[in-house]
């Protein structure tokens, strides 16, 4: 069987339990066709890069799946035909992820507090740019 990771949107108005409830019915229908379903991340509610069917939010999902490619085909079908999906996606790989998964490491990096000591820095202008050198002036007493 084939290693996949699989990701899926779901709409914003959805409650972390319904949203719970779309991945119990995917991995139920990944363990009927003979594949299994390993780690399971909800990432929470986060906002789009751009509108999806008309929202701005969702409802982000990752599984871990080890299962025939039809198995999954099924259950993507399944997905397609849901109201409640926005966007899935699913990438086959070599390998599954044992631990948390780069999101989760970030919201735990972002948790760090203070950043330390970043050593001296030259002085900034406005909008964070060094300040420009002066214009010299030229020999008739003009700026060139």
């Amino acid at each position: 069987m084939a290693l996949y990771e699989h990701i899926y949107l779901a709409r914003p108005d959805l409650t972390a339990q319904q949203a719970e409830a779309l991945t119990e019915q995917f991995k139920t229908t990944i363990a009927n066709l003979g594949g299994s379903v390993g780690k399971v991340e909800y990432w929470g509610v986060k906002s789009l890069a751009y509108r999806i069917k008309k929202n701005r939010k969702a409802h982000f999902t990752l599984i871990n799946v080890d299962a025939p490619a039809a198995a999954l085909a099924e259950a993507e079908r399944q997905w397609s035909i849901s109201e409640d999906v926005l966007r899935f996606m699913t990438v086959r790989v070599e390998a599954l992820e044992d631990g948390p998964s780069a999101m989760l490491r970030k919201r735990d990096d972002d948790d760090r507090g203070d950043r330390g000591d970043r050593g001296d820095r030259p002085p900034r202008g406005p909008g964070g740019r060094p300040p420009r050198p002066r214009r010299e002036e030229s020999a008739e007493g003009g700026q060139f």
